[in-house]
């Protein structure tokens, strides 16, 4: 299960949970203005969204794939699709001057801030689409179960480092200064990693 290629994928998918969008940018927000521990509370409502749609993505692409091996084509070549835009997306971040917009608060109670956060990921089509399409890719042909929980479990543990990292992070202002400043290089990083992962997928077959 563990190889170079999914290495390279896994860290793609840090690197795309990590990239700015509602989830990180909501725990952000919210670590600058109401602290480590309400974001660290959203980051895990998040975290409950995201394992909602992995666990439903495995479960019916475990079926799916196994009596048709074009949607695993498809899916697989949409994601390499997808990280192609997003590599295009943040080089355009990386060659645009300016300041960073960092975050979109969100606060209430405990209660209140878990459900935010599930609701950003649930809600977000986007979502559902990254894991079916991130399974297509590091899956074999021929899927069991077993296998995709094997990979969710891969995934979902860097999805934990990602979103409870934002949480921490970002609720101190030495970091958000920082990061600010490093933006364009991030956006860069970000780019040329998500460049070579679609570029190994695309050609993936046809060595």
């Amino acid at each position: 299960m563990i190889s170079a290629q999914f290495i390279a994928i896994w860290f793609a998918w840090l690197l795309a949970g990590g990239s700015p969008g509602p989830a990180t940018l909501g725990i952000a927000g919210t670590a600058m203005s109401e602290g480590r521990r309400p974001a660290v509370i959203f980051a895990l409502g998040i975290l409950a969204g995201s394992a909602t749609w992995g666990i439903a993505a495995a479960l019916g692409l475990s079926a799916i794939m196994l009596t048709n091996a074009w949607v695993f084509e498809i899916i697989r070549y949409a994601g390499a699709a997808y990280l192609g835009w997003l590599a295009l997306k943040a080089l355009r971040r990386a060659l645009t001057p300016g300041a960073a917009v960092i975050g979109t608060p969100f606060s209430g109670s405990a209660r209140t801030l878990f459900a935010k956060g599930a609701a950003i990921h649930i809600t977000n089509p986007k979502a559902v689409l990254g894991w079916g399409s991130i399974y297509a890719i590091i899956a074999p042909p021929e899927p069991t179960p077993g296998v995709l929980f094997g990979y969710f479990l891969a995934l979902y543990t860097g999805s934990i480092f990602v979103f409870l990292g934002y949480a921490i992070l970002f609720s101190s202002e030495r970091v958000v200064r920082s990061y600010a400043k490093a933006r364009r290089w991030f956006d860069g990083v970000f780019a040329a990693f998500f460049g070579v992962a679609s570029f190994q997928i695309l050609t993936a077959r046809l060595q």
